[in-house]
Parts: C-alpha cells; structure tokens; sequence
C-alpha cells in the first residue's frame, strides 16, 4: 500500500548555504544514543544526529557571508559554534536530514537583513491618523489572543498553522490531542492493548483498510477540535470511539445508498477506499468540509455534511432526518416497473439518542408498514450505543426501545468496539435486507465516547474528571490494531509509521484547506437555491373539450402526467379512492403501482418523496390539507435546502400538491389554514382557474423533473367554483391544448371592460382573485378596478413591474394573514426598483384563526372594495 510522503520546505538561500558549507571543514557531525520511545532499538544504536556549524572557518572559507554569520551569532554556544540536533527519527539518516533542515532554516532566516529604521523627521497631521489606525489595528490584533471565540466572524490574518504554533501550549492540553499522543507513544513502544473476539478476523487487506480508515477519521476529529480552537474550523462532530464501524464499509456494495451519522465516517472512508480513491483525497475533501472552503467536494462551502459521493447520501446536522429518505429511496423499486428494479440496500445510521426522535421513529414505522403490505423495504438502519445523548445519560433505554419499538425489523446486534464482530454483524444484516427485501436494524453495542459531543460540549459539567479520564482511555481502535499485531497481520513498527503519516497529512490538509477561499458572493449563494429552469419550448395557446371546474381539470391532468411520464408517481393519504377532494379519483385503476396510498403520517410522506426524487422518480406527492404541512414541516425544510447544501449534486425535484387551504365552512381553522411556507428553493404556485391550473401543473412537473421543487396550491374554495356573479358560469374554463403550460413568470391580466376614467390597479392570487372580481360590483361608477393575477408568489415582480407603470395606484389583494403575506416580498421588490404606484394599499384576511362553520376571517369582496375606496382621493 502507497504510503503518504513528508515533503521539507526551505528557502533556497538556506539550501545553497548548506551546500557550499558541506564542502567545507566548518561542518562536523556527532551521533549517539537516542532517548524516548523506540524499544531497545535506541539503546544499541547511535541514532540522534548533532550538527555544528564552526562560523570562523565558514567565514574563513568564503562559504559563509560575513553579514550572515554576525546574524547568526545569537545562536553561538560558549565554543562559538552553533547546534542543531535531532532525535525524532528511529534511523540516523533520518536524524541527519531533520538536523540539515534546521540549519537550513537559519541560515535562510540569517541571509536576509534587517530592515533600516528610518529617522522620523517630523509627523504630518495624516501621518499622524495613520498611527493611530495602526496602533487601534494592533490591540485588536493582541484583543484576539488567547482562547477564540467560535462564533466569531472576523477573519484572522495569519494562518491556521501559525495559530497552531502560536497556541501550542494550550492545544497540547485538548483532550483529542492528549489521545492522539497516547496513540502515537503506543504504537511506538509496541505496548498496545488487545481485545478477545469471538468473531472470525478480518483478514489483512480488510485489516489494513479498517485501520487506515479508523485512523484517518481519527485524526481529522483532532485537526478538526485544533482548527475549531483557532478559529479556522467550524464543525467538531466526530468519531469518538466509532472508528471501527469502518468495518460496514466492506460490506457496503457499490450500488448500495448510505446516509450516515457524522461520528461514522470511517464507513464512508473504507468504502472510498475500497473504490480506488487516495486517502489524501479523502482527507483534504473532509478537511474542506471542516472548514468550509469553497472547494469542498459536498457542499461546496456553505456547510459540513457527511456523504456526497455516488450513493452516499448527505446528512445534515439535524437529528435522524436522514432516516425517511433512506426508507423512501429502498421503497422505489416498488414504484419502477421489473425491467428497472435494481437489487441494492439503503443504509442509514444514526446514534442513540437519536431513535427518540419523530424522524427515526416515523421512518421505521414506515419501513416495517411497508414491508407488512407486501412492498420490498431492502433498508438496515445502523444505531450506535454509548449510552449517551450528549449530556443526557442513556439509563440503558436502547435495548428496551428495541424490543418495544422494532418489531417489525429483525434485529442484529454486535461489539461496536470490535472491528470483526461489526464486520460479522453487518455481513447478516446486509444480506438479510437484501435476500428477503425487508428492513433491519444493526445495533452496534458497548461503544465508548471518548471525548464531548463537539467542542462546545462541557463535559466536566455532568461528568467527574475520573468519568472523564475512563471514557478517553477506552480505545477501541487501539485495541483492534494491537489484536492486529498479535495475530501478525499488522506490524507495530509499520503501524506507528503509517499513524505518523497519516497524522501529518490530516494537518497538511487542514492547513491546505483553510488557506482556500470561503464563499464570499450572495448572488452566488442565492442562484445556488435551485436548479436552473427548464426551457419551455412555444406552444400554441388553445383549448378543447367542453368547459370544467378546476377539481375535474385538475384530475385530468394528473392522469396525463402519469399517462406521459413513466418516472411521475402519485402518493399521499387516500388517493387511491379519490383524496379528500375526489382530485385523485380513478387514478390508481389506471396507473397501479405508481399511485399509493400511505398512512396519515407526513414526516414520513415527504421523506419519501424526497427518498423516491432521489432514485430518479418524479414524485407528486399529496399533502390532504395545507395544516398538515406542519406535522412534516422538517422534512419541507430539508428538500428545500437539498440543492442549495449540495450545490446542485444532489437535487431532489419533486411536486408538492397542498390542497385544503384557504376559505371554507368544514373544519374549521385545521382545514381551512391560509398562510404558506415560502422558503427558499421551492416554487410555490396557486391559480385561480381550471385552465390556469393544468398549464401550472404541466410546468411543476417539467421543473421537478430538472431537479426544483415545486408546491402547487389548491385553495378549497375555487376546486367546485362556477359562478363569480349570480349564475353566470364564469369559473368554468375549457382544458388547454397539449404542451400548453404556465410559466412561473406569468402575468394574468383581468382588465375592467367599463369606461371609468379612475382606474386602480389590483394584484392578487388564489382566491383573491375572485374576490376582487367581485369587489368591483362594490365600487362607484366612476372607479374601475384592473386585476393582475401572479400566480407564481416567489418568483420576481418584474412582470409587475411592467404591468403597473400606468397606474397611479394599486390594491394587493392577499389570501393570506397580514403577517405572513406573500405579496409583501412583492410590494418589497416593487419599492426597490421605484415601481411601485404612489399610493397603495394591502387587504388580507384578519390576523386571527378561522372559525368553524364561518367564513368572517378570510380575504373578502368587501375588504378589496375598501382598500380600493382608501386609494382613490389621489385619482380625484
């Protein structure tokens, strides 16, 4: 195996000094016994090496510059010469190398003069403000010394090595650091501990890689607490203990998806490994992600995720909320005709504490509803025990959780602090879930935790310094590599060389990252939300058939996405007999498999449709009332973030269908919720018409399918909608012409047909529209009453912009609640660019809940007629 290579810096003055002194009789070497760790090895053999530069015959040979060798003379023993030694090295060549860079390194330090004082001749009045700006700069330079502090923002001139050097004294004292020495000093002495195994060894190549692995992830965890300390780094979750769940990496297959907890990098690493990638690779890429350079492979530098790779999913930092896209990304075979199933496992770990979560707890009992209906569910959900929730104890609630809460998942326990039984107990899993096609739980057991949670993790606060201590000296990786040696399949000697080198190259890492730039552009930061938009190609405006309401459209339209698309699947809770608005009706005896239902559970719906975006389907996935978003809004949040975390590798496009929402009589405030969650990376959409409504879905579909997200917005009120006045049908649309589609762009424009001179303008959306409609009928003959329809409410005003310049005012008609209204970003945008008329007005539904059997608290005919009334003295 390649081992990784120490590359010696110095200046070139340095280097051709030493070389015209080697030619000289002013260098003369000693060797003798070195002192320290190394065995009897060091006892017998002359291995420390000391170097003596004689600087009267340096400068009497012409080797030696006489400015040079005065510059020297601060490092003159009483003999005048000067000493370099070394000892470091097991060999004396080694030795006699480290000894010829120290003085290279002082002569290159001597070659170059000190710069000439200037006399100060006089202060002028600016040379004075630039003394004091430079003596402000320099307190806040000393202010900064001393333990930093983690949350600040301010850049530091110099480098993560120079603050390493800077406060080695108090790194020295890290707990990560005082371990990392132990394991240096017990590799070097040979007195490692072993461990009794009842599992069959690994044998060597798998050895090697599981203590390659092991002691990366290792070492990462220590430059990760160093750079935190410096404040160049800003993640500190790592392995503390878990190294060698490495050894899950040798079963994974290539195919197979892995979502793994942060403390549980040594899988993904073996796992790389095993794929031909070089550990220096592997180790600038997490270093990266440690210190968020915007070179990291992951995320790009906006976050440290673990994952990224080609199935290897990432994980954020929020608890479990892998777990339901695992689950939802093993279901996808079951939606995929025979020709496109693929035999493959999901993976997913999470630690202990976390299986308390609702995340954890919704995915299993998804998974283990899914395989009791039949469907395959090849998911094996990893948990690892220390018995420990950062400061809250563990009690020994896992095993009982397990025999309570699990009984749908056959259960394969192991020694998490023994590489071959984790190698014996993931080898069952994995074929388990892959064979019968249902899901496991691996349980990794009698795992320490050796150091805090992350840096900010106070640990003398709920432990005493002997629980402390106790943790710190349980080294499972220790103990699987002394095992290692006493079988034979690993040298001592080639294992402490290799922990060296390792070492060293996490540093160089750290120090080669956080020397890279950090993002530093918001328009880069904001493009990032989402995929680019897919090209619409032109289609004719025209429509067929006869005219509909928007719930019959909006069936037909579903049943042409799924008759057209193979990867677009339909699921939500009861869609199979029609949904709760019959939107779904007569769609499962159709399409089949790819319309289901799922238990009333959204956390694990929405997990799901972002599992399923993630093996390729396209999923539309049904939330029955826009209230019920709230019970799943975590896992709304993550598919929002997805592209923007991953920068666009991992995108998860979907089409979100919220129907419930807005005006209505039946079930009250729960059923009838009227605000919305705008975040940042999904489109949110809601038309007012049938027509309108299958041009937007069209479109979402498209979108989804380059990777966006897209909530479509079925406001309850307009589903069955025919008339606006009396008996006039029309709310009723004819059905768009194929390929007809509805841009989020789009503009609606409903112009007033009367003569008034006094003309208002009035945005709105949804049901607002109907609204202002009908509020013209309220307003004097004198006044007519424009709308504007943006059906599209994150999407830019600049449409707007255009459609109000010849308007001296303007009434925004919002569905929503005061406090949460989507046209305000409009009204924002609209002031920015000067765009906005000289006089407007806001109507929105009263800032309070709806009540049952009332319709008092929405949007109303009435409301936009008196906004109307309040702008109109400046048309007079």
């Amino acid at each position: 195996m390649m081992l990784l290579r120490q590359v010696r810096w110095f200046g070139a003055n340095g280097r051709r000094a030493l070389e015209a002194l080697q030619k000289t009789s002013a260098l003369d070497w000693q060797f003798s016994r070195a002192s320290g760790p190394g065995g009897q090895h060091v006892n017998k053999v002359n291995t420390r090496a000391e170097l003596r530069l004689d600087l009267d015959r340096a400068t009497d040979t012409a080797a030696l510059p006489r400015d040079v060798a005065d510059r020297l003379t601060k490092h003159l023993t009483k003999e005048r010469v000067v000493v370099v030694s070394a000892q470091t090295a097991r060999t004396q060549k080694g030795n006699r190398e480290a000894c010829e860079a120290k003085l290279a390194e002082l002569l290159e330090e001597a070659w170059a003069p000190p710069k000439a004082r200037k006399q100060r001749e006089g202060i002028s009045r600016d040379g004075k403000r630039a003394r004091t700006a430079d003596k402000r700069r320099r307190r806040d330079v000393k202010s900064n010394r001393g333990r930093v502090d983690y949350f600040s923002t301010s850049a530091s001139p110099t480098t993560l090595a120079d603050k390493r050097l800077n406060s080695a004294k108090e790194l020295a004292a890290l707990s990560e650091v005082v371990a990392a020495e132990t394991l240096r000093q017990q590799l070097a002495s040979g007195a490692l501990p072993t461990q009794t195994s009842s599992a069959p060894p690994l044998d060597a190549d798998q050895t090697r890689l599981v203590v390659d692995a092991g002691l990366a992830t290792f070492h990462l965890h220590v430059e990760a607490r160093i750079a935190a300390y410096c404040g160049e780094g800003f993640y500190t979750i790592g392995p503390c203990g878990e190294e060698l769940l490495g050894a899950v990496g040798l079963v994974l297959e290539d195919g197979d998806g892995a979502a793994l907890h942060y403390r549980h990098l040594a899988t993904n690493v073996v796992r790389s490994l095993r794929r031909g990638d070089a550990l220096e690779d592997l180790l600038l890429a997490r270093a990266r992600g440690y210190v968020v350079s915007g070179a990291d492979p992951a995320c790009g530098g906006v976050h440290c995720c673990v994952g990224g790779g080609h199935n290897d999913w990432l994980v954020t930092s929020t608890l479990a909320s892998q777990a339901p896209r695992a689950v939802g990304r093993a279901l996808a075979d079951a939606f995929k005709p025979r020709r496109r199933r693929e035999r493959r496992v999901e993976y997913v770990s999470v630690g202990d504490g976390s299986v308390n979560n609702a995340h954890f707890l919704s995915a299993v009992n998804f998974a283990e509803y899914c395989s009791h209906r039949g469907a395959g569910m090849p998911v094996v959900f990893g948990v690892a025990d220390n018995d420990a929730s950062i400061s809250l104890a563990g009690h020994g609630w896992l095993p009982k959780f397990i025999e309570q809460r699990l009984g749908g998942c056959k259960v394969f326990c192991c020694d998490g602090a023994d590489g071959s039984d984790v190698f014996r107990a993931a080898s069952e899993a994995f074929a388990y879930a892959r064979q019968e096609q249902r899901p496991a739980v691996l349980v990794f057991q009698h795992l320490p935790r050796r150091f805090g949670h992350a840096a900010t993790d106070r640990q003398d606060a709920y432990l005493s310094p002997t629980e402390i201590e106790g943790r710190r000296a349980r080294d499972p990786l220790a103990g699987f590599i002394g095992d290692a040696v006493e079988r034979g399949v690993l040298d001592a000697a080639t294992v402490a060389a290799r922990n060296d080198e390792i070492a060293r190259a996490a540093r160089n890492a750290f120090d080669a990252a956080a020397a890279e730039p950090k993002l530093d552009d918001r328009a880069a930061l904001i493009q990032r939300v989402a995929a680019p938009l897919a090209p619409v190609p032109p289609t004719p405006a025209a429509t067929t058939g006869k005219k509909d309401v928007l719930r019959k459209h909006a069936t037909r339209v579903l049943d042409e996405l799924l008759s057209k698309h193979e990867d677009v699947v339909y699921i939500g809770e009861d869609v199979e007999h029609g949904g709760y608005y019959l939107v779904s009706e007569g769609l499962k005896a159709k399409h089949g498999r790819r319309v289901r239902d799922f238990p009333p559970d959204e956390t694990a719906l929405l997990g799901a449709a972002a599992g399923l975006a993630q093996r390729g389907l396209v999923p539309i996935v049904e939330v029955p009332y826009a209230k019920y978003l709230d019970c799943g809004f975590d896992q709304f949040a993550e598919i929002a973030v997805m592209h923007w975390l991953s920068n666009g590798r991992q995108p998860n496009g979907m089409v979100i269908r919220m129907q419930g929402f807005d005006r209505g009589l039946f079930g009250g405030n729960f059923h009838t919720h009227n605000w919305l969650p705008l975040l940042p990376g999904v489109d949110v959409v809601a038309t007012s018409t049938g027509r309108e409504y299958v041009k937007a879905m069209r479109h979402a579909v498209r979108q989804a399918r380059a990777g966006r997200v897209v909530m479509v917005v079925d406001a309850t009120y307009l589903l069955n909608l025919r008339h606006v006045h009396g008996r006039d049908e029309a709310w009723l649309t004819s059905y768009p012409a194929e390929g007809d589609e509805l841009a989020f762009d789009a503009v609606l424009e409903r112009p007033d047909d009367s003569d008034a001179v006094r003309r208002v303008a009035c945005v709105t959306w949804g049901t607002g529209v109907v609204a202002a409609l009908r509020a013209r009928k309220l307003l004097d003959d004198g006044v007519a009453l424009d709308v504007f329809e943006q059906p599209c409410l994150t999407w830019s005003a600049e449409g707007l912009a255009t459609a109000l310049a010849p308007y001296d005012a303007v009434v925004f008609a919002d569905p929503c609640k005061p406090n949460q209204c989507p046209l305000m970003r409009v009204v924002s945008e609209l002031q920015e660019t000067d765009a906005i008329p000289r006089r407007w007005r806001l109507a929105a539904a009263q800032p309070t809940y709806n009540p049952l059997g009332r319709d008092l608290t929405f949007l109303s005919a009435d409301d936009v007629a008196e906004a109307v009334k309040t702008v109109q003295p400046l048309l007079l």
